[in-house]
């Protein structure tokens, strides 16, 4: 995980993510993505924030496994895993609003982001409904 958080710092989290779609091919989108702690296990996993009603989520929610790819150069990184879903929609045991809202800021500012005005924030994740994407991997591959 150290690699992927040094090619986090490189481009400002961008990074491809790509999620099974229900006839088995694939999705592939951009996103700002980081490593924070898993807000339960403290285990590091990959996240990034989405918003609410997008068809990412849609495939996520049938089919968890989700790919992300990090590259700066030509450094890259790949990480594989399953997504839990954590947000207004999606539920996760032991997450209460205000760990939610915790853990989105949490996210953004691990892939990169700043923000002056955290209330603001807040009232615009709240009103899109975004959902923090955490991706536990299961396989790490890369070239440094």
């Amino acid at each position: 995980m150290d690699d992927v958080r040094t090619l986090v710092e490189l481009d400002h989290g961008l990074a491809s993510v790509s999620v099974a779609r229900p006839d088995g091919s694939l999705q592939s989108t951009v996103v700002n993505a980081g490593v924070v702690p898993h807000p339960l296990s403290g285990r590091p996993v990959a996240a990034f924030v989405a918003r609410g009603g997008t068809r990412k989520l849609e495939h996520l929610r049938r089919d968890p496994r989700t790919t992300l790819l990090w590259r700066a150069g030509w450094a890259w990184a790949t990480l594989e895993g399953d997504a839990e879903l954590a947000g207004p929609d999606d539920p996760l045991a032991g997450i209460d609003a205000e760990a939610l809202r915790l853990l989105l800021r949490r996210i953004y500012e691990a892939a990169g982001g700043v923000h002056e005005d955290w209330a603001e924030y807040d009232r615009v994740v709240a009103a899109e409904r975004r959902v923090a994407v955490l991706v536990t991997p299961t396989r790490i591959y890369q070239n440094p």
